[in-house]
């Protein structure tokens, strides 16, 4: 077991610096962000002193060795359009990101897992083609379409809760309901199928056949070793919730990462997108070192088969 996560920590380290490598090019592919800072009336001698004052008169090995040699040290820089630490930045987005992201997953996964569940245990019966219904439905409608028209009805029409703002109780409801709408079609059709699966097994069958009761058959036979697909895909949904909140935040204008991230790709601010980039990166690294230990534990042969 020492090895198999040894090993899984190796390779998400050799996947971090790739992907540290990727980002610091990509984003400045993306263009001068000087050009955005730059007035009318600018000088050339003026846009240059900008560009010293931002390390973007090196050439990208050195601008390269200097990312490196900072973020070694725990040093993100500062933004390029406040001007102000990035690690502030994100100190102050990070919060709110999980305030939304956190009790969205929770609702999510109990009531994908809940749902997945019954549908497959009552398979064909009306709660299992209410699940393949909701299922369809999710994934065929698009989560911003759903987002805005959740804002028109419950907010403007009705004026039933408030469209943005995160002060009271009520703030969570459209935000949080809505990224909920977003991860429990895919995981409750996910859990349903990987349920059916294991209950059409031999093993399922021969403990029917000794007379378990069908709760221990369900919650202690099949479930268990239904949860290796699910948990692959829970490990990836909590990971990227800190991104994947980027429709959700700007809908709602909620203060978290994902508004962040989107306004400094926007504005070319290379310090803060590389550092939200990266840190979503480690996540969801982190995710998935997490989610291979677990997959140890739950199915024993998986440490000897993938180490």
């Amino acid at each position: 077991m020492t090895r198999f996560i040894i090993i899984r920590i190796l390779q998400s380290i050799i996947a971090l610096i790739g992907i540290m490598v990727m980002v610091f090019f990509l984003v400045r592919l993306s263009g001068d962000p000087t050009e955005l800072i730059k007035s009318p009336n600018s000088t050339k001698e003026q846009i240059e002193a900008v560009k010293i004052q931002l390390g973007l008169d090196k050439s990208y090995a050195e601008q390269f060795l200097i990312f490196i040699k900072d973020y070694s040290r725990g040093e993100f820089g500062k933004s390029f359009m406040q001007m102000r630490p990035v690690i502030e930045m994100i100190g102050e987005a990070l919060p709110n990101t999980l305030k939304l992201g956190i009790p969205s997953f929770i609702i999510g996964m109990v009531l994908a897992f809940t749902l997945g569940i019954l549908g497959a245990v009552r398979r064909d019966s009306i709660i299992d083609n209410t699940v393949k219904f909701l299922a369809i439905l999710g994934q065929a409608l698009p989560g911003f379409w759903v987002a805005i028209i959740a804002v028109l009805v419950l907010s403007v029409h009705w004026q039933i809760f408030p469209a943005a703002g995160m002060d009271t109780p009520l703030h969570y409801v459209l935000p949080v309901g809505t990224m909920v709408f977003f991860m429990l079609p895919g995981m409750m059709r996910l859990v349903r199928s990987s349920m059916l699966d294991v209950l059409d097994s031999e093993y399922v069958k021969l403990a029917r056949i000794k007379g378990l009761p069908e709760r221990v058959v369900i919650w202690k036979h099949a479930l268990r070793n239904a949860l290796i697909a699910p948990l692959t895909t829970a490990g990836m949904i909590f990971a990227g919730i800190v991104g994947g909140a980027i429709i959700t935040e700007n809908i709602f204008n909620w203060p978290g990462m994902g508004r962040l991230a989107l306004s400094s790709t926007f504005s070319r601010d290379f310090p803060v997108v590389q550092t939200i980039t990266i840190l979503i990166a480690i996540m969801v690294l982190g995710a998935n070192l997490l989610v291979d230990i677990a997959y140890a534990y739950v199915d024993p042969q998986i440490r000897y088969e993938k180490s």
